[in-house]
């Protein structure tokens, strides 16, 4: 058994660096270019040792890709922890999201290119990465509703729907991307906005006759 343990703790490690070793030369010369070779001289490893934790290079760009999409989510995991409203979590929870992708077009361009290439054609990391965020903004949203804070609905449905009104802003294959549009903030704005419980009109009405009541 410790072994075996001991086998794991090595091909985890292996594999760590090969996609520290992939990733740092996407961002040299890109992914197009780089080939499994290239990672395995910049680690003295052969190719074949490579394949032994990777089973192709679409593999290895896969790991980098899952890597970034990571630090997305722990991102917005993190800021939806913070205390305050439903509203001003979920304000956290998305400002978050784009905050790690705003930069990276001008950071990481070419790394940029490969993870806009994965979005686009809708790797397995990158579904499991958009469960992920619909699974951090869910229960947000659902504890919102149990305190009477956002408007009734199904929770998954209402976290879809913010999620895609703001999906210029947060997908990682968008960012950068020049169009005619609101800020960031302009578009959170409206979209809370729309979250939030309205009072009732039999709530309105009552209130209404109360503050004639107390002007008199």
């Amino acid at each position: 058994m410790r072994e075996q343990i001991d086998d794991r703790t090595r091909n985890a490690g292996g594999r760590r660096r090969i996609v520290r070793a992939a990733k740092a030369l996407y961002c040299q010369i890109g992914h197009n270019k780089t080939t499994v070779a290239d990672i395995g001289r910049s680690l003295s490893m052969s190719s074949a040792n490579i394949y032994r934790f990777f089973r192709s290079k679409q593999a290895i760009e896969e790991a980098v890709v899952g890597e970034l999409l990571d630090e997305i989510v722990s991102a917005a995991a993190e800021a939806g922890r913070g205390g305050g409203s439903v509203l001003r979590r979920l304000t956290a929870i998305l400002k978050a999201i784009a905050e790690c992708n705003e930069g990276r077009p001008a950071r990481d361009r070419r790394l940029q290119d490969l993870l806009a290439s994965a979005v686009q054609q809708n790797w397995s990391v990158v579904l499991a990465y958009e469960d992920q965020i619909r699974g951090v903004v869910r229960p947000v949203i659902g504890t919102g509703q149990e305190n009477g804070e956002l408007r009734d609905g199904s929770p998954m449905a209402l976290t879809c729907c913010l999620l895609e009104a703001l999906d210029v802003y947060l997908n990682p294959s968008r960012t950068g991307v020049t169009t005619l549009r609101p800020s960031f903030e302009e578009m959170l704005s409206f979209c809370t906005g729309a979250l939030r419980r309205t009072p009732s009109v039999q709530a309105l009405d009552i209130a209404s006759h109360l503050e004639i009541a107390v002007g008199r």
